[in-house]
């Protein structure tokens, strides 16, 4: 007889099993959900690396843009800085013409000795121009300007003369250029004893006395000494301009006369002279102007500005005269 086993008995190894499978099957589920988790630790891991990447590398560029801006700035700066000094700091060269042709000049009597070495050091300095004088009394050289002589420049003995010539609008504005003063000019050594002014007034000391014509600034200024210093002798004769009256004093026509002290030094060893005192003086101011006719107008202003170098007016103080200022 065949015995049966009870189904209790035939199911409990298959459920040990089932119970081996499930067990298996969770054993198998939770390394899934462990490599689930860790696979979502290494995502996480680098998506937290990119994005710290991804920040660095932006603070890093953004870091750099500064630094090149900041250079960029530099550059642009110093740029500027260059450009602006070159601007401020031209070079510029100027080129004076070169001066040539004649010149010339009408100039007071008592200018003559002066103005004829000036003029000579004058061409020297300047090798392309030429200066021709007209030596005369300023009143007859204020009438040859005022009818239009062919000349440059006017040099007065005094300023009347030379307004004759400005009032007709015929000269520029003048300029005092140097100053001169009176003196008495007697025979070599002297030999009447002449000793002041007023001897003039003994016409047995003096026999023969001159001084220029009046409208002659020598005639004119002699007058004045002459008044401040109590003469009231006439003069024997007027000559037209200072020279005369220095001719004929060297040539013994005349005991004495009144002239410019430059006259006396220029004469030199021919005369002697006696000098008038500051209170019974007369101060002679020298204006020289461009006249209107002018053909070299830039050598005539040129020759001018000579005249008031240290050059021009160390000559003028050799013969006599004294400085403008």
């Amino acid at each position: 007889m065949i015995r049966h086993k009870p189904l209790s008995a035939l199911a409990r190894p298959w459920a040990a099993v089932l119970v081996a499978l499930v067990l298996l099957g969770s054993a198998c589920g939770g390394d899934d959900n462990k490599s689930k988790v860790a696979a979502d630790q290494t995502t996480t891991s680098v998506t937290e690396a990119s994005t710290t990447t991804s920040t660095e590398a932006t603070t890093t560029t953004t870091a750099a843009a500064a630094t090149t801006t900041t250079e960029a700035a530099k550059v642009t700066t110093t740029t500027k800085k260059a450009t602006t000094t070159t601007t401020t700091a031209p070079t510029t060269t100027t080129t004076l013409p070169k001066l040539s042709g004649d010149i010339t000049v009408l100039a007071a009597a008592s200018l003559t000795e002066a103005f004829t070495e000036i003029g000579k050091s004058f061409e020297a300095a300047n090798p392309g121009v030429h200066v021709k004088f007209s030596f005369d009394s300023s009143s007859t050289l204020a009438t040859q300007a005022n009818n239009g002589a062919p000349a440059d420049v006017f040099a007065s003995a005094d300023e009347a003369n030379m307004k004759k010539v400005t009032d007709a609008g015929n000269a520029s504005d003048p300029k005092i250029f140097v100053r001169n003063r009176l003196a008495l000019i007697v025979q070599k050594n002297n030999p009447r004893g002449i000793s002041k002014l007023a001897d003039v007034n003994d016409t047995s000391k003096v026999p023969k006395f001159i001084i220029c014509a009046l409208q002659v600034p020598c005639g004119n200024y002699a007058k004045q000494a002459m008044d401040k210093a109590g003469v009231t002798r006439t003069p024997d004769s007027y000559e037209a301009n200072v020279k005369g009256v220095v001719s004929k004093v060297t040539s013994g026509e005349a005991d004495a006369g009144i002239v410019y002290l430059t006259d006396v030094r220029a004469a030199g060893d021919n005369a002697s002279g006696v000098d008038i005192p500051d209170e019974h003086n007369v101060i002679a101011n020298y204006p020289i102007a461009i006249l209107k006719q002018s053909k070299q107008v830039d050598a005539a202003r040129v020759w001018i500005d000579y005249l008031l170098t240290p050059q021009g007016q160390a000559v003028l103080a050799k013969y006599g005269f004294s400085p403008a200022a």
